[in-house]
């Protein structure tokens, strides 16, 4: 009976290093596995069978301990080592690390699982997802790029295929302008008439008003004819292309038809918006009034225009041409006399932005120098844009107030200005603010010739498409577009667990809640010591291959002493067997 029990013990033995070794085995085969984490056999002596349990010490006798025979080892546990190991830079900022306890949260088939592993790939659906397809989870952003805690969904990265665009809302206005420049004494002034000496008639053989009929209006080219110059769906068009400026620069081309009702009043009101002339509320220092008008005594519309340099208009005979309603050309329906030049030191700049689509918006920004009160100078701004879907160029003017020191007075230092931009698919109000006074820059008024002006957009971009993105260390990814945006995209979250020893390994680097593992602690990284995110770089297996061949050592000399015990019971009972012949 004896030798049969150290049979059975020193196959206990066998058994036990067996398993060891199967420990070892799977340890060392995945020495180069990405993350993996390695594991320990922990042996337990089995019951013993007791001859007697002992006695305890009496006045006679000393006590006497226990007399047990043990029956063998088993396998107490197999504990996993999640010790953090080291990282190698892979340079793909797809891969990701975890610098501390956490765990990636994958999906698969509605289940969760748990990685280290972060070897992390798009899809076709541009989810984020691991060599085996488990989705990578996290929190989503909203239209405005904002994270939207709380609810764990696939991180979606589409790469090559979003494309964004951003309204500018914001433009900083930078430069000097001249205060010792020359104050204005007036503005442009032009005529238009039938002839070089005489005004416009009707066909009635009176001078034109404001509220004459176009198609009253006699032919210039046929003097007391009574025949009417312009007819109903004719086309007069002030030609800008090399043609019609204000300030050297061409005026972009403007159209305006003629039906039985339109006016002189109308063609009037045409003209200063298709020419940029903005009213300022008060007469040009030399007593004319900006706008456009008409001498009922003289048949003579004039056109006075805003003062500074870069306001001089120049209207020359065929600049104003008459189309027919087939498109083709008529000729000069006006003969022009441009009688005063703009003066007065100015400056302009061309600013541009963005609408909500991301097309270019592009405005005219001009400063004339007003006046060098006491208080400081005062320069007088005008706003216009051809991109503006409204009725005329013109946005809108005002003056800034400049003190001694040269520096705008603050309840100066900001313009807001609004661009139509009705029927173009973007959003129909475009607001801009014009900063005097920002971070990118001021405008001041000093003695410094000439003057200067730029505009900086300070927001606001074109189109552009995803062409990467990074996770940072609070897991939070970021995608680089075309258009030099930088927008989060997702955040990247991690679990922890109480006990990570107590997750189930479910096979291609994936664990799963067990019993004694606790509930995952889901959070960002960086927060509840839960550990941090190293992005472009994976985390290495921690099997110490030393160890290993150590305990690989030691497993094979307990397998081999056991086998020894097995046969030296053998042996005995061999002799046992000799006895009995």
């Amino acid at each position: 009976m004896a030798l049969s029990s150290a049979l059975f013990t020193g196959l206990t033995g066998l058994n036990a290093h067996s398993a060891r070794l199967d420990v070892i085995g799977n340890n060392v085969a995945n020495v180069n596995t990405t993350a993996f984490k390695s594991s320990r056999m922990m042996f337990e002596s089995l019951f013993s069978q007791n001859l007697g349990f002992g006695t305890s010490p009496s006045e006679i006798r000393g006590g006497v301990n226990p007399k047990q025979i043990g029956n063998g080892v088993g396998i107490a546990g197999i504990q996993r080592n999640f010790a953090p190991s080291s990282f190698t830079g892979t340079g793909d900022l797809r891969d990701m690390a975890v610098d501390g306890q956490g765990f990636f949260l994958v999906q698969r088939g509605g289940s969760t699982f748990y990685t280290r592993a972060g070897t992390f790939r798009q899809d076709s659906d541009d989810n984020l997802a691991t060599v085996t397809g488990e989705k990578l989870l996290g929190y989503a952003v909203d239209d405005e790029f904002n994270i939207l805690t709380g609810q764990l969904v696939p991180i979606n990265i589409p790469v090559g295929k979003q494309t964004i665009a951003e309204a500018t809302s914001n433009i900083a206005i930078v430069g000097n302008l001249n205060k010792d420049g020359d104050i204005p004494t007036q503005g442009s002034i032009i005529d238009l008439m039938a002839s070089a000496t005489s005004g416009l008639l009707t066909t009635g053989g009176a001078f034109i008003g404001s509220t004459t009929l176009m198609t009253s209006i006699e032919d210039p080219d046929l003097p007391g004819s009574g025949t009417p110059a312009f007819a109903t769906d004719q086309t007069i068009r002030l030609r800008g292309t090399n043609g019609a400026a204000r300030g050297g620069t061409d005026l972009p081309d403007s159209d305006f038809t003629i039906t039985a009702t339109t006016t002189v009043q109308d063609f009037m009101d045409f003209l200063t918006q298709s020419l940029g002339i903005q009213t300022t509320g008060s007469a040009n220092p030399d007593g004319n009034t900006p706008g456009v008008t008409v001498d009922a005594t003289t048949g003579i519309i004039t056109i006075v225009g805003n003062t500074g340099e870069v306001n001089d208009l120049t209207i020359a005979n065929g600049d104003l041409e008459l189309l027919d309603t087939d498109g083709s050309s008529l000729g000069a329906p006006f003969t022009t006399d441009k009688t005063a030049t703009a003066d007065g030191e100015s400056v302009r700049t061309t600013i541009v932005g963005y609408d909500s689509l991301g097309a270019e918006v592009t405005a005219n920004v001009t400063m004339v120098l007003d006046s060098t009160p006491d208080a400081g100078p005062v320069w007088r701004y005008y706003i216009d844009s051809e991109d503006d879907a409204g009725v005329g160029m013109a946005l809108g003017t005002g003056t800034l107030q400049f003190d001694n020191n040269g520096q705008i007075d603050p309840d100066s230092a900001e313009i807001s200005l609004t661009i139509d931009r009705s029927d173009t698919g973007a959003d129909p109000l475009l607001s801009w603010t014009l900063q005097f006074d920002s971070e990118s820059g001021n405008t001041t008024s000093l003695a410094a010739s000439p003057s200067s002006m730029i505009g900086l957009t300070i927001d606001g971009l074109p189109p552009g498409t995803l062409e990467s993105f990074a996770a940072g260390e609070d897991g939070v990814i970021f995608g680089r577009f075309s258009n030099g945006a930088v927008k989060t995209m997702g955040q990247v979250v991690l679990a922890n667990f109480t006990n990570p020893a107590g997750l189930i390994d479910e096979g291609g680097n994936l664990f799963s809640t067990g019993p004694n593992s606790g509930p995952a602690s889901v959070a960002p990284p960086g927060t509840l010591g839960i550990g941090s995110l190293v992005s472009g770089a994976l985390e290495e297996s921690n099997v110490d291959l030393g160890e290993e061949f150590t305990n690989m050592i030691l497993t094979s000399t307990g397998y081999s002493a056991s086998s020894r015990v097995i046969r030296t019971a053998d042996e005995l009972m061999q002799q046992l067997l000799v006895l009995g012949r």
